[in-house]
């Protein structure tokens, strides 16, 4: 007989089922269990620990141990009766943490006890007490200790023996909170509180609490989500076949090497050429430059932003040459009418030759500075002094020389040369000096003379920042004209 017709699913449908109930349950799973609980991210030990700016309210309960000493009473006539020596404690409290480590709290107790007598008379001690908390604030189980002061008080319905009284108080303790939640915790404490002491004046006595209870704390905030890691990193940022860990420039296509651009192909890459599009030479990628267009390249030039002058001095070195050393100082044989800044005959060949000196050097500007000796008025000798000098720089300009190469100044007897004591010391101090003020023309792009050491490449001199032009050197007189005493 034939076997039962048996039903058969296909092979592949078989397997999928439980694969899909998986899936399914994979699924459901975390939609079921809901939202993460952002706290579960940390451990235990760690994941309540105290924050800034947290609300502390509590609920306590122990016991309480009176002094038997205490002063808590109000009858004078006798000393006052002592409580039992324990007693319950119930205390309500609220706080604030602006730290982690610090806060304040305010807290009320009632403690009702009885007085040790024959007749066991009840009576209600209580306390206002205010204190700052110092704790640990690095884990779930937070040390603290506390110190303050507050009020410790007691009503009695017998009047002969307590009466009704209020002390001040100080108090200080210790104790642990163990954060469990969020917000509910556990919290104990003891504490001791100094109270007056009955019938002695500037004396304290003991006072004993040991609490325990809950703590909810208002304000707390979750732990922060976790940083989620980056994702892999591309090996080849900019697709130059060159692997990121070698390219020196991994968001840039380069060529090998170095992975860099090299946009003029001078084999200084960009970031390293400072003459990206024109095609150099070492050490910078840029072409031999040659700045002061005297046709000495820079590397050749000892001079690199003055130029040569073709003067049959030194020609060949890329400098300016130098002002002949006669040229500068006070300038002898120049002579004037008295008391008048004509300029005497005799003084013309003094003058031709330093108008000459002049035309051999275009590049210098000079300083006329006319001297007087101490005869006369302050006022008449700067006028006289000025006048000489202005004579001086006339009878220059009409022989040739360019008047905005030269400037007057006249100083009369503020800068003498020797004590005018004598005619003949008064007559060295009538004089004219010449001051070199500058050695280039005044477009010119800098004043200073740049020498390079032998076997150095460009100097990396920036002429923004040179000196501006002034006078150069100080003014040594040195004779060039025949000696002559000048009269006044």
């Amino acid at each position: 007989a034939a076997p039962p017709y048996e039903a058969k699913q296909p092979t592949g449908a078989a397997e999928e089922a439980p694969q899909l109930r998986k899936r399914r349950r994979g699924e459901a799973g975390p939609r079921a269990r809901g939202k993460e609980d952002p706290y579960q991210r940390l451990p235990w030990i760690r994941r309540y620990a105290p924050q800034r700016n947290l609300g502390e309210l509590g609920i306590s309960a122990g016991v309480f141990i009176p002094s038997e000493r205490h002063d808590l009473y109000n009858p004078k006539s006798a000393p006052p009766e002592p409580f039992w020596r324990t007693g319950a404690d119930i205390a309500v409290r609220a706080g604030f943490y602006p730290l982690r480590s610090l806060g304040i709290e305010a807290e009320f107790n009632a403690m009702p006890t009885r007085i040790r007598s024959i007749t066991n008379d009840p009576v209600f001690v209580y306390g206002f007490q205010a204190h700052v908390v110092f704790q640990l604030p690095f884990y779930s189980v937070v040390p603290f200790f506390l110190a303050g002061g507050g009020l410790l008080g007691v009503r009695s319905a017998s009047l002969v023996l307590l009466g009704k009284d209020v002390d001040p108080a100080v108090h200080y303790g210790a104790g642990v909170k163990i954060n469990l939640h969020p917000v509910v915790g556990l919290r104990f404490e003891a504490r001791n509180i100094l109270s007056a002491t009955e019938l002695l004046q500037n004396s304290a006595t003991t006072n004993v609490q040991v609490l325990g209870g809950l703590t909810f704390t208002l304000g707390r905030k979750p732990p922060p989500e976790p940083v989620k890691p980056p994702p892999p990193k591309d090996p080849d940022i900019d697709k130059d076949g060159i692997f990121n860990e070698i390219d020196e420039c991994p968001s840039e296509p380069g060529m090998a090497p170095h992975g860099c651009p090299d946009i003029d192909g001078d084999s200084f890459i960009d970031k390293k050429d400072a003459c990206r599009e024109v095609p150099g030479v070492a050490p910078d990628g840029c072409p031999v430059k040659d700045t002061d267009k005297d046709s000495f390249l820079d590397p050749d030039d000892d001079c690199v932003f003055e130029p040569e002058t073709w003067n049959g001095l030194d020609d060949g070195d890329g400098c300016p040459d130098d002002l002949p050393p006669e040229f500068s100082g006070t300038i002898a044989g120049i002579d004037f009418d008295f008391n008048k800044d004509t300029i005497r005959a005799t003084s013309k060949p003094v003058l031709d030759k330093a108008v000459a000196v002049l035309k051999e050097f275009p590049d210098v500007r000079v300083k006329i500075v006319g001297h007087t000796d101490d005869v006369g008025t302050p006022e008449f000798n700067a006028d006289l002094s000025r006048r000489r000098a202005e004579a001086v720089k006339k009878y220059m300009t009409d022989a040739g020389v360019d008047p905005s190469r030269i400037e007057t100044e006249g100083r009369g007897a503020l800068e003498p040369v020797g004590p005018n004591d004598t005619e003949a010391n008064r007559a060295k101090n009538r004089r004219i000096d010449f001051e070199v003020i500058q050695r280039k023309a005044p477009d010119s792009p800098s004043t200073n003379t740049v020498r390079k050491p032998a076997g150095e490449g460009d100097p990396a001199i920036d002429p923004a920042i040179d000196p501006a032009p002034g006078p150069v050197g100080p003014t040594v007189p040195v004779e060039v004209g025949p000696k002559s005493t000048p009269p006044k």
